[in-house]
């Protein structure tokens, strides 16, 4: 028998042109078997984000408040880590990848899905920007650097995007 191949990615960049990469990246290699976590912290968990605004069971603070607002809702509503240009370079960059028939960021989301990519948040930084479980998506996994650590000691791959 032979020992799985393990690839781990730190998602840090709340960059849809790097998240991209991320996943990308996590779903080449689950295509060759490996078994891949991306473990979301600070600004990454922005991939995480439901689209849509949520009812929350506990208020928020101030600063909380605030960073929900600042923060793009949803994978979809990044922006990018350069050409960004008020807005107008992701929507150029989407028209991009719709042309060439690529495949864009909430779509590689889904199909890391299906393809048992382990999609991690950062409970730490959770805490610190204020965001609560119900804000994200349902089916993901909760942990704090140990728990990415776990993973990454026996990865084959690691990588910090």
């Amino acid at each position: 028998m032979t020992e799985a191949k393990k690839t781990t990615i730190v998602l840090f960049s709340g960059d849809y042109d790097k998240a991209m990469a991320a996943y990308i990246i996590a779903n080449g290699a689950a295509a060759y078997d490996h078994e891949v976590t991306i473990f979301h912290t600070f600004w990454g968990l922005n991939a995480l984000r439901k689209d849509e605004e949520v009812l929350l069971p506990k208020k928020k603070s101030f600063m909380e408040k605030m960073f929900g607002k600042m923060m793009p809702r949803g994978a979809d509503n990044m922006g990018l880590s350069r050409m960004n240009f008020a807005g107008m370079g992701p929507k150029m960059i989407k028209d991009v990848i719709k042309k060439h028939n690529a495949v864009p960021l909430p779509q590689l989301i889904e199909l890391a899905k299906e393809q048992d990519v382990k999609l991690v948040a950062c409970t730490m930084t959770m805490d610190l920007l204020g965001l609560q479980k119900e804000e994200l998506f349902e089916d993901i996994e909760y942990a704090g650097v140990a728990g990415y650590l776990g993973d990454a000691q026996d990865g084959n791959v690691n990588l910090f995007i």
